[in-house]
């Protein structure tokens, strides 16, 4: 069983993707017997929390139910493969490999298979920079430009005031995904952080914007002022001491892993092993692989409050700092919704039975999806890794693993739900997605006219050239990423864009125009930000 009950300080920390809620304020002193007040819940004196108390050997029956769980969802939404662990305090009760590693094989996936994590690198991240913390030098509160001096947003005033713990809480003023389009494209992580000083901002410190580079940013400040680049520092601080030997912050050590799982992507309504996700630029927030194995061994620590074997990796008082609510991160519409939150890299709320949890999901449309789930008072985690694109899987199998340890069964469709969460990653992008072409529409004439190199301070150059009859259009550091033009209308032009962002479907509009005798054009699936038009 788990040490919970040794310990004297318990983390206070909370998540969910459905259900979230306020957290509670930490407990100091071991608690005291609890006292029944009715049939279904118990309190703890300090502080005044009740939660649902639990069946007997309610954690054992829902670990005997958890292979069905897996094997139902997978069988109900086609995703290939998926690892699950759970531990409870610093015991692996439970591993197990199921599907496989890529359709049409029939090479399984067993609890030592490489996943590739996506998201969930956030608190995996987190936890490297909080093994940084305790001495002082560094903590959530230190400025960026102290450690990384010529970063910069684009208000002077943020970026002079702009800490660790604002890029990994989401509250720096970026928007959502911002500089992923730059990615996309092709730029490194270099290049996209020093172009974030274009992105127009919102409010600092209380809008919620879930920003892969905003975070990415935050971890490259602290290995700056570390003096070590972030793949290394997250081996030396977390996977080394740990003995994750399965894990690492670099995609080349995931290609080079001979027992991996290959992600699918839905194209055409199936799961199909199509394309590669490189997520180096991003790494600190989603660019992560490793095992269940591994990550139970994380888990473990974070139950244990940063300990591992009786030995500190991680600051505590870090570590619960991350783990516990600093922003809100989705507002109540009606009165009776829990509002959602988010820590320093962890999902933080509180679960359906009172207790608190942290958690996070991770998802690349181009094939994978991850969850992990925490639950300090139980002393009790788990973790889901699928080699499918997001449809809910890894965090339905997590939700109604929790549902059986805290009510005994299955309290709604967890799978069901979460596929209608899980939707909108799959709603095509662009202007002209599910559009037709105009009825009496032309074509443009003399296309020579549109050729040429266009200018724009935050993509860089777009090339235009015309091949045979068609223009194409490339963009990136190395003019790399095409996007071939398609007639539309007159001077408007349709193109299809790749890659993570451009789920199957997608379709946008290119237009060309004369603006002050300059001839501009205007990438709308670009344009999310105000930034998409060029200048020849």
């Amino acid at each position: 069983m788990g040490t919970s009950a040794r310990r004297k300080n318990r983390l206070v920390v909370a998540a969910g993707v459905l259900a979230v809620g306020v957290g509670l304020s930490a407990c100091t002193g071991a608690p005291a017997e609890p006292a029944a007040t009715g049939p279904s819940a118990v309190t703890f004196p300090i502080p005044s929390q009740d939660v649902v108390a639990l069946a007997p050997d309610a954690i054992e029956k829902a670990i005997e139910e958890l292979p069905a769980i897996v094997e139902r969802a997978l069988e109900a939404t086609g995703v290939p493969g998926a690892a699950v662990a759970v531990v409870q305090g610093d015991e692996l009760v439970y591993s197990g490999g199921f599907g496989v590693k890529e359709i049409g094989s029939d090479d399984p996936i067993d609890a030592e298979t490489v996943f590739q994590i996506a998201s969930l690198s956030k608190p995996v991240g987190a936890t490297v920079i909080a093994a940084q913390m305790g001495d002082g030098e560094i903590t959530w509160d230190t400025r960026v430009i102290d450690l990384m001096p010529d970063f910069a947003l684009a208000d002077p005033w943020v970026t002079e005031h702009l800490t660790i713990g604002d890029l990994y809480a989401h509250r720096s003023g970026l928007s959502r995904a911002a500089g992923d389009d730059l990615e996309d494209i092709g730029y490194d992580r270099a290049e996209v952080l020093a172009r974030l000083d274009l992105q127009p901002l919102n409010p600092f410190r209380t809008s919620y914007g879930y920003a892969n580079f905003g975070i990415t940013a935050g971890a490259e400040a602290v290995a700056e002022g570390v003096g070590v680049d972030w793949e290394t520092l997250s081996e030396r601080s977390l996977y080394e001491p740990l003995g994750m030997d399965s894990t690492s912050s670099r995609y080349e050590d995931y290609l080079a892993a001979e027992n991996r799982a290959t992600i699918h992507a839905i194209v055409d309504g199936k799961f199909q092993p199509l394309y590669a996700r490189d997520a180096d630029p991003q790494s600190p927030a989603g660019g992560v692989s490793s095992t269940v194995l591994d990550l139970a061994k994380w888990m473990s620590l974070l139950l244990a409050e940063g300990s591992s074997g009786g030995e500190e990796i991680v600051d505590a008082a870090a570590l619960q700092s991350a783990m516990t609510a600093q922003i809100i991160s989705g507002h109540a519409v009606v009165p009776d919704m829990r509002v959602a939150q988010y820590g320093y890299g962890f999902g933080a709320g509180v679960g359906p039975t009172g207790r608190v949890t942290a958690s996070h999901s991770g998802a690349f449309t181009l094939g994978t999806a991850t969850n992990f789930q925490v639950v300090p008072e139980l002393d009790l985690g788990i973790v889901v890794l699928t080699n499918g694109g997001p449809v809910g899987v890894p965090e339905a199998i997590t939700a109604e693993f929790l549902s059986f340890v805290q009510f005994g069964e299955a309290t709604r469709d967890w799978l069901g739900d979460y596929a209608g969460a899980m939707a909108g990653y799959y709603q095509p992008a662009g202007d002209l997605a599910d559009e037709q072409r105009p009825s009496g529409a032309t074509d443009a004439t003399d296309l020579q006219r549109l050729v040429g190199d266009y200018a724009n301070d935050y993509f860089g150059t777009a090339a235009v050239t015309l091949e045979g009859e068609q223009l194409i259009v490339r963009l990136g550091p190395d003019l790399g990423y095409e996007l071939p033009l398609q007639p539309w209308d007159g001077d408007v032009f349709a193109f299809v864009p790749t890659g993570e962002n451009g789920p199957d479907g997608s379709l946008s509009s290119a237009t060309f125009a004369e603006v002050d005798g300059a001839m501009t054009l205007r990438l709308e699936f670009f344009d999310a930000h105000g930034l998409g038009t060029f200048i020849r």
